[in-house]
């Protein structure tokens, strides 16, 4: 978690409980976090009901969870998604 840019000294931990459209300003944040897949899987795992947490909000998180209610590792889950997706992008690269 320390390579998180959230995690440096100066962006403000209360940033990930602002409410409404302010959270975007979080959620950027969480683009291109080295520990995003695994700050969202913490949150959905452990059903954290507040902030932002690994680029969602707590309303994106609860219809996720609706939709996907049958998911109990959702680290596993979002870490073979992000590798097929890396996968998938590696192919496309090659196409001329």
């Amino acid at each position: 978690m320390e390579r998180a840019p959230c995690r440096r000294e100066d962006v403000d931990p209360e940033l990930h409980f602002l409410p409404g459209a302010a959270q975007n300003h979080v959620k950027a944040l969480c683009r291109d976090c080295p520990v995003r897949v695994w700050c969202l899987a913490k949150a959905l795992n452990e059903g954290i009901e507040f902030g932002v947490w690994g680029g969602m909000t707590e309303r994106e998180r609860r219809a996720l969870l609706r939709r996907r209610a049958n998911v109990r590792d959702w680290y596993a889950l979002l870490t073979a998604a992000e590798q097929a997706h890396h996968r998938v992008l590696a192919g496309a690269g090659a196409t001329p």
